[in-house]
């Protein structure tokens, strides 16, 4: 189980690579520059995702304070 699992591992680090260096080649630039753009891009989205969730979440908290469901006019 583990062998297969440093076989499976060992082919992906050998042919994974290769996108990285083909997708730099065609543009003109070092693959360690767009290693590093994938690193960089994947924190930014993940950043994005997060501050999305908490904008969301504190609209919807606001949305509950304002609209809420009254059942009389006393309780105003």
């Amino acid at each position: 189980m583990l062998n297969s699992f440093y076989n499976l591992r060992h082919y992906f680090e050998k042919h994974g690579f290769y996108v990285s260096s083909r997708f730099a080649d065609r543009l003109g630039i070092k693959a360690k520059n767009v290693r590093l753009f994938f690193i960089y891009s994947s924190f930014a989205t993940l950043g994005l995702g997060f501050a999305m969730y908490l904008t969301i979440a504190f609209y919807l908290k606001l949305k509950d304070l304002i609209y809420t469901k009254r059942s009389s006019v006393f309780d105003l």
